[in-house]
């Protein structure tokens, strides 16, 4: 038997105690919310990895506006003043389908979070770490930092800072509310911006240059990330407009990686993961078990966000086992 909603509300309280929202959407009708942690339904929290997933989205309406020519253009025909490192031979033939897919090589084996994040252009730190002596390998390589560069071009080729982009073209057309830049001034805000359990306002984590992170800072209540799911299960059309195209939407949401035991064997797409053996349904997965998770065979969008609890990586089992049960 289903918990009922009173249940879950408990059941969430007491075991789950980092949710702060869920929303839901079946067969396109708003259909269960509810908020804990003194959060309202309109606050924002911030949604880490899931912000990945948003610049996907994101890449596809640049490739459908002609600004980006398709993802096998090179990373460095973006910034054809980059300067490279001697004895590079491999940060020219990294693409923009490589950064999509986690399998761009980077020279680091942990993320150089102090060099990129004390930086005045993350763009250039992050293609300063792109590429390496063991080439193109095609292994799956998790990255928070390098996907900035994806980021970085948008901002290049739109001539308009990310969260401008986002709101113009993504965000006002699917009615989540507008954001705002929020640049951090020292480590300390920094930290507090990733570690605090307070709603957030509805702004976007940015570098020095304006250039809204890639990989994490994105603020939306569950209700937004509810209605970019629901975006996805409809091919990219809202209100009879098509705000991305059905062919990127498909393209996005296929497994190309197969992960490993580390990330519970899934597959990977273009920045959204695919935990389903058969790709009846696709997920855009953030720390602390924030989640938007789309199922395609019945008609459904679960969001959650969740403030930071770093032991939680993914809430998958948890949506299939208590919230798709009440819908």
């Amino acid at each position: 038997m289903p918990l009922s909603k009173e249940e879950l509300h408990s059941f969430i309280a007491e075991q789950q105690p980092n949710i702060c929202q869920i929303a839901t959407y079946k067969d396109g009708m708003e259909a269960y919310s509810d908020e804990w942690n003194n959060y309202r339904k309109n606050d924002a929290c911030h949604v880490m990895s899931v912000t990945k997933s948003i610049v996907a989205l994101l890449v596809g309406i640049a490739i459908d506006q002609n600004l980006i020519e398709n993802i096998n253009q090179p990373v460095l025909s973006f910034f054809p003043d980059y300067k490279i490192k001697r004895g590079e031979k491999t940060i020219q033939k990294v693409t923009v389908r490589h950064l999509l897919t986690m399998t761009a090589p980077y020279k680091y084996k942990y993320e150089p979070w102090t060099k990129i994040c004390s930086s005045e252009d993350w763009t250039v730190s992050a293609l300063d770490f792109l590429g390496g002596r063991a080439g193109l390998t095609g292994e799956f390589k998790y990255s928070t930092l390098g996907i900035h560069i994806l980021t970085g071009i948008i901002t290049k080729v739109s001539g308009m800072k990310t969260v401008d982009f986002a709101n113009k073209y993504l965000f006002e057309p699917i009615g989540v509310e507008i954001h705002q830049n929020y640049l951090a001034e020292t480590a300390e805000e920094h930290k507090e911006f990733t570690m605090s359990k307070a709603p957030k306002g509805h702004i976007w984590f940015c570098d020095p240059q304006g250039v809204g992170a890639a990989g994490y800072g994105l603020c939306l209540s569950a209700m937004d990330s509810a209605k970019i799911g629901q975006l996805c299960l409809d091919k990219g059309m809202c209100n009879g407009k098509q705000i991305v195209s059905s062919k990127w939407i498909e393209e996005m949401t296929e497994p190309y990686q197969k992960c490993g035991e580390e990330y519970q064997n899934m597959s990977y797409g273009y920045l959204w993961w695919i935990p389903d053996k058969k790709g009846n349904n696709y997920s855009a997965i953030g720390n602390s078990g924030n989640i938007i998770y789309v199922n395609t065979v019945n008609n459904l969008v679960i969001a959650v966000t969740s403030y930071f609890k770093p032991t939680i990586f993914d809430r998958v089992d948890f949506v299939q086992k208590y919230i798709e049960p009440i819908l």
